[in-house]
């Protein structure tokens, strides 16, 4: 089954990504925060039928929609067990404007029609390409991982949560190597989670939500 029709021909002036309705995401258990409980969301929400590309533009002021956002927290546990993620500053240039000037432990993105290979791509397929693109895109990975889904974010208490659903992933890295390759992501450096946990008032809201269910 295709992910969705992606009949749209993305132009440089509009970019199409990949949403759902609002209300199949209530269907399953509508929640504010943080769930862990990824396998009673993701999967049906990828297989239901009701994805879709649109415009960007209207999705970004349409809560009747929300739009699929893999969300990858990095972390590294030194020999001592001391945990450490990595943080950055949210640039000028960065995606999305709302957010700017904030702090985050979150890398990712929306999934686009990019992302879309041919009318047999399965959604979990295009799902993972979106996840591939966006971290090839925003950072360099010099370090072995392991990778780990351990929730769903959503956030309707602000504006840009409301149109948004985050996928998080923890990759847990044996070295912490990872740089920015864009330069919107300002002032990257692994901080103590101790550190991020004391200073979650300069951080978007997403990273907040995450911080305090993952390692509050």
């Amino acid at each position: 089954m295709a992910a969705a029709d992606a009949s749209v021909v993305e132009t440089a002036q509009e970019e199409h990504i990949l949403v759902v309705p609002t209300a199949v995401f209530h269907e399953l258990g509508h929640f504010q925060g943080f769930s862990t409980d990824v396998e009673r969301y993701l999967t049906p929400l990828l297989t239901s039928g009701q994805l879709s590309y649109k415009p960007r533009g209207a999705m970004e002021e349409d809560p009747s929609f929300k739009q699929l956002i893999p969300y990858v927290l990095f972390r590294y546990r030194n020999t001592n067990g001391d945990e450490s993620l990595f943080s950055y500053l949210r640039g000028g240039s960065s995606g999305e404007a709302r957010l700017k000037s904030k702090r985050s432990v979150g890398v990712g993105g929306h999934i686009s029609t990019l992302d879309h290979v041919d009318e047999l791509s399965g959604a979990d397929d295009v799902y993972r390409r979106g996840l591939e693109r966006e971290l090839e895109e925003e950072v360099a990975i010099d370090s072995a991982y392991q990778e780990s889904q351990v929730g769903l974010i959503n956030d309707d208490e602000t504006p840009v949560g409301k149109v948004h659903l985050g996928v998080v992933h923890i990759f847990d890295l044996e070295a912490p190597k990872v740089s920015p390759r864009e330069e919107s992501l300002a002032d990257a450096q692994f901080l103590p989670v101790e550190q991020v946990l004391e200073s979650l008032d300069q951080y978007e809201s997403w990273s907040e939500i995450a911080v305090r269910a993952l390692f509050g």
